[in-house]
């Protein structure tokens, strides 16, 4: 039996036809969904597993992409959270700007992959060139580079591979990649905040140094890292005779948007040859910010870095990338194959930058951020990025002084933490509650009561909109 027609984009005008055809009626099912400011259907999960479970995922027989097509319209977009809404925001969670997802679309027709060069010519120079712009950005010198990732979690656990061979070449003299992990590694520790990404905790994990191997370090009011306390603690664990090896700063903290003072802990990594990293998963957007950039501190200080372009650079999920100062660290990850990355093509010129990664298999991400920094270039990307953190600073302000709530600390980027003062249970609620009418915020604990939290990404986002939002919280108050 031949194949079914139209199976992949080819030259034939016929295939290039239908193709244009399936993408309009995509986009048509999209767009019919695009018709109220809820952020969700308010359907509740089991009533939605119901749906999803009747669902034929292999039929017997194909059933054709415009049937498929209807069935997706009618009993799956009604029910995805619909990010670009103004009243979508209870995580690090971007809507997409437009060119972006153009972007997506070129990236999966041409499926290049960065492992090699002949599997991504263009899209392996785009990267280079991408990353060469971002170290220049985040204030890194010509000796710096970088790789992008799937997310902010394997941007850090990249930094940890690198800091633990680092430590472990310069200060024990061991080699990692050849030889394992050396004797010592029972008493090799990892710092990181109180609050900090769980992504250092699973990084311990895989690298085979345990969750026991991290140290979680205590905050300030700010939600900051005590530097005073936090050196207090390593140089005790020195003397005890352990062995200090990383240090992270975050540069905007998940649920308060706290920046870690860079500075100060670069003072103590230097004293205990460690290696600093900085999160700025989250933050990181700031940078295009005349206004905001210097709440970010001196993340050129740190070894290394990780900027995720899913969150406040408002591309689509998932685009990540990872900074180092030094190039050779980034030989973590080297490793030629004759069938991939040959050495002689490398003497003459061919890329092939899956030496760089963790994964093999990489999608063409720095393609998006090329045509998002274009056409929106660092003033357009300033003004959303100053609209984000003036709208949280305006919601904070509207909350601080109000009897009827309770506030986290004065947010330094998007994200602000409050509940009622009713407690726990009525806060939950109210998530509950407006979730089943299209509203979605998050909740959290801080220093052991539930919290709501605001995480405002949407520059479409207006004060009418938070002041309205504020009322209908305010309601639930007993």
């Amino acid at each position: 039996m031949s194949l079914p027609e139209y199976t992949i984009l080819s030259s034939d005008e016929s295939t290039k036809a239908r193709l244009k055809e399936m993408v309009n009626s995509t986009l048509d099912a999209i767009l019919s969904q695009v018709n109220t400011d809820e952020a969700y259907s308010g359907i509740g999960p089991y009533e939605l597993r119901k749906k999803i479970e009747a669902l034929k995922v292999l039929p017997d027989r194909g059933e054709g992409f415009e049937k498929t097509l209807k069935t997706v319209e009618r009993d799956i977009l009604p029910h995805l959270l619909r990010t670009w809404s103004t009243s979508y925001m209870p995580h690090l969670h971007s809507p997409a700007l437009l060119e972006t997802v153009a972007a997506e679309l070129i990236i999966a027709l041409y499926n290049d992959s960065l492992d090699s060069w002949d599997q991504g010519p263009a899209a392996t120079e785009i990267e280079v060139r991408v990353i060469r712009e971002l170290c220049t950005l985040f204030g890194y010198g010509k000796d710096s580079d970088g790789v992008f990732t799937s997310g902010g979690s394997g941007s850090n656990l990249s930094a940890t591979i690198q800091a633990r061979d680092t430590y472990c070449s310069k200060v024990l003299k061991w080699d990692v990649k050849k030889k394992g992990l050396p004797k010592e590694w029972s008493r090799m520790r990892l710092y990181t905040s109180e609050i900090s990404h769980f992504s250092f905790d699973k990084s311990a994990h895989i690298l085979g140094l345990g969750y026991d191997a991290v140290v979680h370090l205590p905050v300030d009011d700010h939600m900051r890292i005590d530097t005073a306390k936090a050196e207090a603690i390593i140089a005790r664990d020195a003397e005890a005779g352990l062995l200090p090896f990383m240090i992270t700063a975050t540069a905007g903290t998940t649920d308060y948007g706290s920046i870690d003072n860079v500075s100060e802990l670069r003072k103590i990594a230097d004293r205990y040859s460690m290696y600093l990293h900085v999160d700025a998963a989250y933050g990181s957007g700031a940078i295009m910010s005349d206004t905001y950039r210097s709440r970010l501190g001196e993340l050129s200080l740190a070894d290394s870095i990780t900027v995720d372009f899913h969150k406040m650079f408002l591309m689509p999920i998932s685009c990540s990338c990872l900074l180092v100062k030094n190039r050779s660290t980034l030989e973590a990850f080297e490793l030629h194959a004759d069938y991939l990355n040959r050495e002689e093509d490398e003497e003459d010129g061919y890329i092939n930058l899956v030496g760089k990664a963790i994964q093999t298999t990489r999608r063409a991400d720095a393609l998006k951020v090329f045509i998002a920094f274009s056409v929106r270039g660092r003033d357009g990307y300033g003004r959303i990025i100053d609209r984000v953190i003036e709208n949280a600073s305006y919601f904070y302000s509207r909350l601080k002084d109000d009897e009827v709530f309770i506030t986290g600390p004065e947010p330094e980027l998007s994200s602000v933490v409050f509940a009622l003062r009713d407690g726990d249970e009525v806060n939950k609620k109210i998530r509950r509650d407006l979730m089943s009418r299209g509203t979605v915020i998050g909740q959290t604990v801080m220093n052991g009561r539930v919290m709501l939290k605001f995480t405002l990404l949407n520059p479409e986002l207006t004060h009418e909109h938070i002041d309205e939002l504020i009322s209908t919280i305010r309601a639930y108050s007993l």
